[in-house]
């Protein structure tokens, strides 16, 4: 249900959301937005993977973690606040050792640990800050890392950035399939396209003889894709190594690669479509 729905939604009659003024230090090419139904389907751990990937196939990349009370992505790549950096008004964000650009919350935080109590104004005005005052240079594509779900967040960030389109990240089991559902409808409603599911701890592979063990049930890629008309993209297992890669902090060097081509194939399939 979308605010116009609502009887008395103070959302109604209002001025229509103006997309965000971007800066003259920032040419960012494509906008890709991560996005889940729910939370705990390792959303967070696509958009890093897919980040990692994208750089080693040579493109420019950054995140945008748009997760503001969950952030997650500096862990990952072992960024902390001391490599931010400003000059004047303009935020600098970190640079990973692959050339990844990063802004998040945690980057501003006195503690990592420290938790964002926030309300929904103050987090939208933190994505915008992310996005206007952020030096981000050239790069071919931000990819942002959303909460969980269809609020305030996600609503800001499809109305008021140029989003080119989105990944949905789900799980095998049969309530996740609902949830996709309701992070495609609201793609739809906002009129971007959909590139395509990844589903995350789709089996566990056993060490010994190879074989694809389905630990939380058969894998509902394909089904729940079809069921939503939307490409079937990559299947992730449940695997130590990607786990102690991010705890690390070295993401880009321990992750595996070729994990997401798909993924990597519908993203990049946007090149030359700017408008």
């Amino acid at each position: 249900m979308a605010e116009e729905d609502i009887p008395g939604c103070p959302g109604q009659g209002g001025p229509a959301p103006q997309m965000f003024d971007g800066n003259e230090l920032s040419t960012i090419h494509h906008v890709i937005g991560i996005v889940s139904g729910k939370g705990g389907v390792g959303k967070s751990l696509v958009c890093g993977m897919l980040a990692c990937e994208l750089s080693r196939a040579g493109k420019r990349v950054g995140i945008l973690d748009a997760d503001v009370t969950g952030p997650s992505i500096p862990k990952m790549f072992g960024v902390t606040s001391a490599e931010l950096r400003t000059l004047g008004n303009i935020i600098l964000p970190p640079i990973t050792e692959g050339g990844i650009k990063l802004m998040s919350t945690n980057l501003i935080l006195e503690h990592e640990d420290d938790p964002v109590i926030w309300r929904g104004p103050v987090i939208a005005g933190a994505i915008r800050q992310f996005w206007t005052d952020v030096s981000w240079g050239e790069i071919d594509y931000l990819l942002v890392d959303m909460p969980p779900g269809t609020g305030d967040v996600p609503l800001t960030v499809f109305q008021s950035l140029p989003v080119d389109g989105v990944v949905v990240v789900s799980s095998p089991q049969d309530l996740v399939q609902m949830v996709v559902g309701k992070a495609v409808k609201m793609a739809q409603m906002m009129e971007v396209p959909v590139l395509g599911l990844v589903e995350n701890m789709s089996y566990v592979q056993c060490p010994d003889c190879g074989r694809k063990i389905e630990a939380f049930g058969p894998s509902k890629l394909e089904e729940t894709a079809a069921t939503y008309g939307i490409a079937a993209l990559d299947q992730l297992p449940v695997d130590h190594t990607i786990a102690a890669a991010c705890d690390s902090g070295n993401a880009e060097t321990s992750l595996p690669a070729g994990a997401l081509t798909k993924a990597v194939a519908a993203v990049c399939a946007l090149e030359g479509q700017e408008a």
